[in-house]
């Protein structure tokens, strides 16, 4: 009779086990907080942001290397103006240093500081290669600079981007950053910066 109680217990038993571990399962699966569908938008607007500015500063280190590439081409081909053109080349060493990042452009000095320094060079460094004799003929030098009067053309479009996700990124904090406190550090989930408002400053 025992044995045949036990038999009998054994599937009762197992069958609510496999339905208290099931629930269990559905109690995990289904507790989906408001917090957890704005982590992944936000994560997902950081990775945009990231992604659209180190576009944007790639395209600018490639303007500056062609710069420095057109410098070199003149340094090569030219016996005069050995010293100016050096100067250029310390000028354009600072040009990188005096860049932007996402938080110094709060302060719209730095962003100009840095378009004026980089225009000056731009403007002047096109008009030395073009004023040479050698530019007619030459393929390299004509190739660099129109690589770098199109880099220059494009800082515009980058920046505008840039400025449509960070538009987005700053609405979605307005909305949300009451439950944001709570997958971040408050101190870290701040608005960033727009190129836009540096200009009409």
């Amino acid at each position: 009779m025992r044995t045949y109680l036990s038999y009998l217990l054994l599937p009762i038993c197992g069958l609510l086990w496999v339905n208290c571990s099931e629930k269990t399962n559905e109690d995990h699966n289904t507790v989906f907080t408001k917090a957890d569908s704005l982590t992944d938008s936000y994560l997902a607007y950081r990775d945009s942001m990231l992604q659209s500015w180190n576009i944007m500063i790639n395209d600018d280190n490639q303007k500056i290397r062609a710069m420095h590439n057109l410098l070199h081409e003149l340094l090569v081909t030219s016996a005069d103006n050995q010293e100016q053109l050096r100067r250029y080349e310390e000028q354009l060493d600072q040009l990188v240093r005096l860049r932007y990042t996402q938080q110094s452009m709060g302060n719209s000095d730095v962003v100009e500081e840095y378009d004026f320094a980089s225009a000056t060079l731009v403007t002047e460094l096109i008009s030395l290669a073009e004023s040479k004799s050698e530019f007619t003929y030459n393929t390299t030098l004509q190739k660099l600079v129109d690589d770098i009067r199109i880099a220059d053309q494009r800082v515009a479009n980058y920046r505008e981007e840039y400025d449509i996700i960070v538009m987005k990124y700053n609405q979605f904090l307005e909305r949300n950053t009451p439950y944001l406190t709570e997958i971040s550090n408050h101190d870290t989930i701040q608005k960033r910066h727009l190129f836009r408002m540096v200009a009409a400053e």
